[in-house]
């Protein structure tokens, strides 16, 4: 089986998955998003395909998607309806570019949270600093202070990058001032008073194969490793465990990571859907082979397109 892993670079998930595709016998190519060269149309229809480097994608057994890097939005777009365009021509691609559009804004992913009954924080998203302010006052209510805060976030965006902790009105006018500069969509959400800790949940092929509790640095209420946090292995009670099999269900992840939010007062919330997600954190705490259960998840999904195919064929 030959899987290309269109990727923004190498690095060390790339060679996990490559080593996890090589121990079972499988080849793995490592391409760049950035190298993609389509060519339709012309009386040479066998010049019909998708290439990066030189090398045919539609061919391949299957696609695994990583790490899409920036670009302006029309080279975004390209990428994205070029993995669009490797499904439709048959290749299975993991993540699906469908469930990474939907995971990658964080309106759409609480949009599809809440349809699908799973809770989230208290989330406004609007265009106008008017808006965004009366969100903001609502939220922090008539006693503003260090408990009762807000978070001020980038629709798009990970590993902490753009977020604002806000507990004074004054101070979440001058944030929104200054955002409304750059044209953004203002993403308020109710702070939820997690004491410095997350759940990191990994979920592949619809069950969960590890998880940790990942808890903040003195002075920091960010969680994220690559912020300093520490990570351990944690046992998921049967409830949380369903809670993220719901959420990476509704966003129609294969694989993700599911970020759970236990607050303080007992609620636990689904913050975040990575449907590209990393896992050296978690690997190293739990010792699951990560790279391996996505590897062996789509190597089942390519043997039974093969056996659907195989039946067409004889039927």
């Amino acid at each position: 089986m030959q899987i290309v892993i269109l990727s923004a670079r190498t690095g060390w998930h790339t060679d996990e998955l490559c080593r996890a595709l090589a121990e079972r016998g499988h080849i793995g190519v490592v391409l760049p998003y950035e190298g993609l060269v389509a060519r339709v149309g012309g009386s040479n229809r066998s010049r019909v395909g998708l290439t990066s480097e030189q090398a045919e994608i539609l061919t391949a057994d299957a696609v695994l998607a990583r790490i899409i890097p920036s670009g302006s939005l029309e080279q975004i777009i390209y990428r994205v309806d070029a993995l669009h365009w490797i499904e439709e021509h048959g290749v299975p691609v993991m993540n699906s570019p469908r469930a990474i559009e939907r995971a990658v804004d964080k309106f759409y992913t609480d949009a599809l949270l809440h349809e699908a009954g799973v809770p989230t924080p208290e989330t406004v998203v609007c265009e106008t600093v008017a808006s965004a302010m009366e969100a903001v006052r609502a939220m922090l209510g008539r006693e503003p202070g260090p408990g009762n805060a807000v978070i001020i976030k980038p629709i798009f965006g990970s590993m902490g990058h753009g977020l604002v902790h806000v507990s004074d009105p004054d101070v979440a006018f001058r944030v929104t001032k200054s955002l409304e500069q750059l044209r953004s969509v203002f993403y308020v959400q109710r702070a939820v008073d997690h004491g410095g800790r997350d759940i990191r949940v990994f979920v592949v092929g619809g069950r969960v194969i590890g998880a940790i509790e990942r808890r903040a640095p003195a002075g920091e209420w960010r969680t994220n490793i690559a912020r300093g946090a520490t990570a351990r292995a944690f046992d998921l009670p049967p409830d949380w465990e369903q809670l993220a099999l719901r959420a990476a269900s509704a966003m129609g992840a294969e694989y993700a990571g599911v970020d759970l939010l236990p607050s303080r007062e007992g609620p636990v919330f689904v913050l975040e859907v990575n449907a590209i997600p990393g896992w050296e954190g978690l690997q190293r705490a739990t010792g699951v082979d990560v790279a391996g259960a996505i590897v062996e998840h789509l190597a089942g999904r390519v043997r039974a397109r093969a056996l659907d195919a195989a039946g067409e064929r004889s039927s």
